[in-house]
């Protein structure tokens, strides 16, 4: 087989790329200045490559993805023009995965990683003799920041998280910013969306805000409007859609140590829009996560908080759905200059 040489332009979906000797590891986050981002790169989740993907054309009927070594169990997809084909698993301490069989014409070749893991590449290889050629993707592209619930640590697998499910239904390019555990309106988060190209941004939070008592009712809306605010720096006018909470039986009404709970949220969130569309903001949605993903499908969350991999599908259509009805940003010629 022939190597193909590891290459940032291999890789998309990540904020950055960890660079050594060995291998190249996605984050996302900027990783030369991870200590920015405490606790621990936001506890250890930023170098998960959540709705990262390694992507080439090529006629290739084999691709093998070498890694440094993995830690525990993990899965990856690969997807051939669009379309998942097989899920390949390597279990602790195995380096290689193979994707064999595949169509002999060319094709689009998109290799997800595991969401669960770090994932240090140390090599993609190929047919010997394959024709092969870098992808430039330009999709709208798509940044969407929150928690578990967009982490999507209990999907089937890293291609079947509702991120990577709507952005391939709606044809985005998918950054995913989902950060389990975590998702508490930082500052640093706010300003690397800043500062990132963009041409849709959605932000979904609260259920982790008022889980962890992070955010009062005195300090919540204001940490809102400061996020929005400072992506609007430079993101002045592209569409942006907040998502208040899915629903969580547990946190509905119940309020918490400091005051909050998921109706106090989800009506602080409506109250910070409309403030902000009455100061001239044009291009701000609102989605009630229990449009998304209401009570009726509580069946659907084994453990009460966080959706399977049937929850993220009904996830991923209802958000298609709420998008083409409230924000109409379908294609490019709908995104204002």
């Amino acid at each position: 087989m022939q190597q193909v040489p590891l290459s940032e332009k291999l890789f998309h979906g990540a904020v950055s790329l960890e660079k050594t000797k060995e291998y190249m590891k996605p984050w996302r986050i900027p990783f030369d200045i991870k200590e920015f981002y405490p606790p621990n790169g936001i506890s250890g989740q930023a170098e998960l490559p959540a709705g990262v993907r390694i992507k080439l054309r090529s006629n290739t009927q084999s691709i093998k993805i070498e890694i440094a070594e993995a830690t525990e169990f993990m899965e990856m997809d690969c997807l051939i023009d669009g379309t998942l084909v097989k899920t390949a698993y390597l279990s602790a301490g195995e380096t290689m995965v193979s994707f064999d069989s595949l169509p002999g014409q060319s094709k689009l070749i998109e290799i997800y990683l595991s969401q669960r893991l770090p994932v240090p590449i140390s090599g993609i290889w190929i047919d010997e003799g394959a024709e092969w050629e870098l992808v430039e993707d330009s999709r709208l592209r798509w940044i969407t920041y929150g928690s578990s619930i967009t982490h999507c640590y209990y999907s089937d697998s890293p291609s079947q998280t509702w991120p990577a499910l709507a952005a391939n239904k709606m044809d985005f390019n998918l950054t995913s910013l989902g950060y389990s555990g975590n998702c508490h309106l930082e500052p640093m988060v706010a300003r690397m969306i800043r500062d990132m190209p963009a041409d849709f941004i959605s932000i979904c939070a609260g259920i982790n805000i008022v889980g962890g008592n992070t955010l009062s009712e005195r300090t919540f809306s204001p940490a809102l409007i400061g996020f929005i605010q400072t992506i609007r720096d430079v993101h002045k006018n592209v569409p942006l859609v907040v998502i208040s909470p899915i629903f969580h039986r547990e946190r509905e009404k119940s309020e918490n140590e400091v005051g909050l709970s998921l109706e106090k949220v989800r009506t602080e969130i409506v109250q910070v829009i409309d403030m902000l569309k009455r100061h001239g903001e044009q291009n701000i949605y609102y989605i009630d996560g229990l449009e998304m993903f209401g009570e009726e499908f509580e069946k659907y969350l084994p453990d009460g908080l966080h959706p399977n991999g049937a929850g993220d599908k009904i996830i991923a259509d209802r958000f298609q759905q709420l998008i083409e009805a409230h924000a109409a940003i379908i294609s490019k010629k709908e995104i204002p200059s």
